[in-house]
């Protein structure tokens, strides 16, 4: 079969790399799921991606581009397995690294320990030259120092080089210098300049994001080579396109020049996966839901719409303390890591007492039901032992799980807590899905958001195993289990623009904005924008850009992200800007200041392409339309609770209509629904599952959630 002008998509995540294939003439969507490779997660890319071809009897040329996202970035940062980094920095401002903004994100701890930098002290070298806040040269750049400083380099054998100088992005003409120096000096080591990487203004998360960039680049460069020179070997001639944290795609020599940009290119897609699921049923609000082999991410859109940010942390020392990561100034899907994925392992804290995550099995070992090695009890050992899962269908049948194993894996524990092993596997699930509730609900209150009131899109290989005991204990009603829910993030990829943006500090009173001077800025930013947007092959005509401004009150020491008009600004432009900038202030705090003068401090210019049209995909199976159960089995479904005989369907012959009250199991290739007691399952638009629970039951899931004697304890153990 050929096909035209076909889509495809690869996700790797911490344990499956996920790949889809869709062609929008026929809607006719195809899916690969493996175990990702290690220690060159590419090897299972490119394996899968000729699997598929082969399998579905797909012609290389008629694949039109690819997309890809991918966790390298994230674990290279996590598992500190980057280059070998050195920076040049202003002198005096050697430890700024180190010092960071003198805040400690526990009052209390006495025994803190605060994120190592990237480049260590040695590697990081004080440069003399001085510019200041408004750009203007205090000190020229002593080219003989750096010279110098060269020799050091080259004697330290350094892997990649980090360039952040004081005020660069009001001025970079001293990074510009010392970039050309360098590169004649060091030729073939990569170098990341601040003024292009992050060009903000707060000098430690600028340093920190210059120096990541500098660190994840030449593993990101090798691993995009390897991508892209294997898709030429299979014959896809289509343009490789690259996963943003932000939500768009971008060209490789982009994320070859700025892989920090890529650090939550996975779970974006997951993110891009829960707003198009939620509006292809009428639910504006979403909270997203990726639940995979490794993590669990939530997002909440407001009114239909992601929200990005500038300011994100990454490789935390704490997981869910903010402040105990190293930050990052890059676009990002604002989300939070909530929780466990199916691989985090189960253990005893250090009082004692249970807890899950973060370690995770990945994928080698794996889980101990994977029969691949692994001894340690996960989360998907406990959902096995519940009978959530089906040994003999998991992942579609191509891995078969081994009961007997994962009970074994749970043994020492269950021993070392005096409880039978069900009853641990129970208390297991529970701990994780109320560690994920609690951390989203402190994610919607810091927003100000009553996350009741929102509809959850449940994604990833675990996400739908969980997605009820999670919003039961938030008081969520409505889950939509959107189709191909197990590879829900690669599906997001296929939804996403091609899209690049830009930042410039640029910090005044509104009152006393120099427009010419801005209106320059403004037109470099979108004229450098759509050139990259260009390159991707998106045509001139389709190209649009969006202005947004970071603005404050003056004398605050953070901003709010205000939309506005892109174009040319002139003065009558003034007092919209105070306008969009009270209204979204007094939607964010309830009320305004009135009387203090409003600065604005960056400009960001968002350039993107036409999003791709994913509609009418073509689900159904052509096996028998039934609306009986294909077996039942028993499922445990509370601690003490003797297992119930539950009627397991699967979901490609499900009719329209269908309609079930819970316990039910409902099986996928690559995911699992576990509707509980108290819900109603139901087939509805686009191929979607909607999960409902009347008020009642909702409050009183939720309540029992808060008060399971076994869940509560562990979770207090764990924050």
């Amino acid at each position: 079969m050929t096909l035209s002008e076909s889509l495809l998509a690869v996700d790797i995540g911490g344990t499956f790399t996920d790949i889809v294939a869709f062609d929008p003439h026929s809607g006719q969507i195809w899916v690969e799921k493996l175990l990702t490779s290690y220690p060159d997660p590419s090897a299972a890319v490119l394996d899968g991606i000729q699997t598929l071809l082969e399998a579905q009897s797909i012609s290389p040329d008629a694949i039109r581009y690819v997309t890809h996202g991918t966790t390298l970035i994230t674990n290279t940062l996590i598992e500190r397995t980057g280059a070998k980094t050195a920076l040049l920095t202003t002198a005096g401002f050697r430890d700024a690294l180190e010092i960071g903004n003198e805040g400690r994100y526990d009052m209390y701890d006495l025994a803190l320990v605060k994120p190592a930098p990237l480049a260590e002290r040695r590697l990081r070298f004080e440069v003399p030259e001085r510019i200041l806040a408004d750009g203007r040269i205090l000190q020229e750049l002593d080219s003989a120092a750096l010279d110098r400083i060269c020799d050091q380099l080259n004697a330290e054998a350094i892997e990649a080089l980090a360039i952040c100088f004081l005020h660069a992005y009001t001025n970079p003409a001293h990074e510009l210098a010392a970039h050309r120096l360098v590169k004649a000096r060091l030729p073939g080591i990569p170098v990341s300049v601040s003024h292009q990487v992050a060009p903000g203004m707060r000098e430690y998360p600028r340093a920190s994001t210059t120096v990541a960039n500098a660190y994840v680049q030449p593993i990101t460069e090798r691993y995009l080579a390897r991508v892209d020179e294997g898709l030429r070997r299979s014959e896809v001639e289509a343009p490789l396109n690259i996963m943003l944290s932000s939500g768009g795609t971008t060209t490789v020599d982009a994320a070859r020049a700025f892989p920090v940009r890529l650090v939550e290119s996975g779970p974006a897609g997951g993110a891009l996966a829960g707003v198009y699921w939620g509006k292809q049923l009428g639910h504006s609000d979403v909270l997203a839901f990726d639940m995979g082999g490794t993590t669990a991410k939530a997002v909440l859109t407001r009114a239909g719409e992601l929200t990005v940010s500038n300011h994100s942390e990454v490789a935390h020392v704490h997981r869910f303390k903010r402040g105990s990561g190293l930050p990052l100034m890059v676009p990002m899907i604002e989300m939070i890591e909530i929780g466990a994925g199916g691989g985090s392992i189960a253990h005893l804290n250090r009082l004692g007492l249970p807890g899950v995550g973060p370690h995770s099995a990945g994928s080698d070992p794996g889980p101990a039901a994977y029969a691949r090695g692994g001894v340690e009890p996960t989360v998907t050992d406990a959902d096995l032992l519940l009978g959530y899962l089906n040994p003999e269908y998991f992942a579609g049948g191509s891995l078969p799980l081994d009961v007997d194993l994962a009970r074994c894996a749970f043994e020492d524990l269950a021993a070392a807590l005096e409880m039978p092993v069900d009853r641990l596997a129970w208390g297991v699930h529970q701990l994780v899905n109320e560690n994920m509730a609690a951390a989203a609900r402190v994610h919607a209150a810091e927003r100000g958001l009553e996350v009741r009131r929102y509809s959850m899109v449940a994604t990833g290989g675990a996400g739908p195993v969980h997605a009820c005991g999670v919003a039961g204990g938030l008081g969520i009603r409505r889950i939509i289990i959107p189709p191909l829910a197990g590879v829900g993030s690669a599906f997001g990829f296929l939804t996403a623009p091609i899209a690049f943006d830009f930042t410039r500090s640029y910090v005044a009173k509104l009152s006393e904005l120099d427009l010419s001077e801005l209106n320059g800025i403004l037109c470099d930013l979108e004229t450098e924008g759509r050139r990259i947007v260009e390159s991707a092959g998106v045509p001139a005509d389709d190209i649009s850009a969006r202005l947004s401004i970071d603005m404050r009150y003056v004398g605050q020491g953070y901003e709010l992200r205000v939309p506005f008009t892109m174009g040319q600004l002139d003065p009558h432009h003034i007092d919209s800007m105070k306008d969009a900038f009270e209204a979204e202030y007094r939607r964010f705090y309830g009320q305004l200041a009135d009387g203090v003068p409003i600065e604005a401090v960056n400009w960001r210019v968002l350039i993107t392409g036409p999003a791709p049209q994913v509609e009418a995909l073509a689900l159904r199976s052509a096996a028998a339309i039934s609306d009986d159960p294909i077996a039942c089995r028993p499922v445990r479904f509370g601690a003490d609770a003797r297992p119930r005989q539950t009627p397991v369907f699967r979901r490609d012959q499900l009719r329209e209509g269908w309609r079930a009250d819970g316990p039910v199991i409902i099986e996928e290739a690559a995911s699992t629904t576990v509707v509980l007691p108290g819900w109603t399952a139901q087939t509805a638009a686009g191929g979607c599952l909607l999960l409902l629970q009347p008020p009642g039951d909702s409050e009183k899931s939720a309540a029992l959630t808060r008060n399971n004697k076994f869940s509560h304890g562990m979770s207090d153990a764990v924050y």
